[in-house]
Formats: C-alpha cells, sequence, structure tokens
C-alpha cells in the first residue's frame, strides 16, 4: 500500500499540474471501489476549478471552487494499487483497471487505475473536512511540529502491543505504513516486537528522529517502487534500492553484517536486525 512518502510523490505532482485547472468532463465507470462512490457529486464538479492538492495521511485532498457553491474538496485514497496521474495524450481508450477519469480544460486527463479497487472517491464540502469519517479520527503528521517524543510517549503509555503496530496506529501518527515503521525501528535501534510501554523517552527521540528523516528521504526518491506504485508522472520511486531491512530476509545486516530476520506481526511481514535492534 503506498504509505505518505508516495502519496505526497503524487500530490507533489498534482501540485503542479492541476491548479488554474477547470473540470471540463467526468467520466465514471463504475458506482463503487472500496466505498461506494457518490457519482451525482463527483458529476456536479463539472466546471469547478482546481486551486490547490494537499496531503492528509495517505490521503489526496484536491480544493475546487466554482461560482455561487461552497467550496469543496476530492478526496482520493490510492488503496492498495491505485495510480492517480496526469496524461496530456487525452486518450480515447481506457486502460485496464481504469475506473475514472477527469477532463480538465484545455488538453490533460487525470486518470484513476486501480486494479484491487480498494482505492476511495469522495466529494465533500470543505467545511465538513474535519468530521469527515476518513479523516476526523487521525493523528498527528509525522513531518510536523505535532509529532514529538513526549507524544509518541503517551500513545505508548501501559500498552502491552508491539511498538511498531503503535507507530503504524494512524491514530498515534499518520502515514507510517509497513514499510517505513520497519525501516525507522532499525534506524532507531529498536526492536518492532518490544512492549509499547518500555519505551524509554530517549528512545522514543531517537524514533521520532528516524521516522521523519526516513520518510524525508523517500519523499526525495519519489518513494519506493515494489511492485506497481508510480508518482503522478508515472515514474517510480527509487527509495527501495536505500532500504536496510524492509524486504531483505536473509541478507546482511547494513548495520553489523548480521542476517536480517522478519516474522509476521498485525499479518503484515516485518524486518529487523535481532543484533542491532535486541528485544
Amino acid at each position: 500500500m503506498p504509505e505518505l512518502p508516495e502519496v505526497e510523490t503524487v500530490r507533489r505532482h498534482l501540485q503542479q499540474a492541476l491548479p488554474e485547472r477547470r473540470v471540463a468532463e467526468v467520466a465514471l465507470r463504475r458506482a463503487d471501489l472500496r466505498y461506494p462512490i457518490p457519482v451525482d457529486a463527483v458529476h456536479a464538479l463539472v466546471g469547478a476549478t482546481f486551486t490547490a492538492v494537499r496531503r492528509r495521511a495517505k490521503y489526496l485532498l484536491a480544493d475546487l471552487v466554482a461560482p455561487g457553491q461552497p467550496d469543496r474538496v476530492l478526496l482520493v485514497h490510492l488503496g492498495m494499487s491505485g495510480r492517480l496521474f496526469v496524461d496530456p495524450l487525452a486518450p480515447e481508450d481506457w486502460r485496464k483497471h481504469e475506473h475514472w477519469r477527469l477532463r480538465l480544460a484545455p488538453d490533460l486527463w487525470l486518470r484513476y487505475v486501480d486494479a484491487r479497487r480498494f482505492g476511495a472517491l469522495d466529494v465533500l464540502e470543505k467545511s465538513e473536512e474535519s468530521t469527515h469519517s476518513l479523516l476526523e479520527t487521525l493523528g498527528p503528521e509525522p513531518l510536523e511540529p505535532a509529532f514529538t517524543a513526549a507524544h509518541l510517549m503517551d500513545a505508548c503509555a501501559r500498552r502491552q502491543v508491539a511498538l511498531k503496530l503503535v507507530l503504524m496506529d494512524q491514530k498515534n501518527v499518520v502515514g507510517i505504513g509497513n514499510i517505513y515503521a520497519s525501516e525507522a525501528l532499525w534506524r532507531a535501534r529498536l526492536h518492532p516486537l518490544r512492549p509499547a510501554a518500555s519505551l524509554q523517552l530517549a528512545e522514543a527521540q531517537a524514533l521520532v528522529a528516524a521516522s521523519r528523516a526516513v520518510l524525508t528521504e523517500a519523499i526525495a526518491a519519489g518513494g519506493s517502487t515494489l511492485r506497481d506504485f508510480v508518482g503522478g508522472d508515472e515514474a517510480p520511486g527509487y527509495f527501495q534500492q536505500r532500504l536496510d531491512v524492509y524486504g531483505r530476509d536473509g541478507e546482511q545486516c547494513h548495520g553489523c553484517g548480521s542476517p536480517v530476520q522478519h516474522c509476521v506481526l498485525g499479518n503484515r511481514a516485518t524486518f529487523f536486525c535481532p543484533v542491532c535492534q535486541p528485544a
């Protein structure tokens, strides 16, 4: 699933392409993805103009304005395999697994392709954003000041669940998925299965710093393309070439040379070095 760096990579490209573009046409090939699509509300975007593209957690939020109408937001989640990109060629043919597209005057298409159909498409008024069911319980952004060691300590307090699960819980901090949680924990030299309540302040400080560093580096590299992720210009990411533990089961740890190990935690593969990250 695309995590924060991948979604931010898409956002940055769309932010260059969409603002001041007017929606000239809407085409939907289905009425649902992971959730029902508000078909009438999406079609009602015709005539509206994009002003900005933002990100909240793993959600893309595209702002639109139109005379005489409340400001609206197009909410998109990429799910497991979604691709949202712009195509200046105005193609007539639909791609395989392409589910919706917007024609933006005068010569651009915004297109969504999703083989697994786990993504989401919604339209809401901007005033409703803070209470939207997908957004209202989200924690702080990991690259913003609210994500502090003190906040992480509070999230871990009196909890015996694995530390990695706390880091991946979007109510505690958003956007850190399986790849970057494994990488941040390795950089902070913390075992992913360690009970969250055992975290000490200095360790929390190290984990916050490691999380920010790995996410920042991944964004700069365009994210990680392990299967089918591409950015808004359909270019792959390259951070997977710099992963220290994720997906490297049995290979030498970049820190000590010991074999990287993996286990299953929360139905997700978890990678770690048993020497650099003692239990």
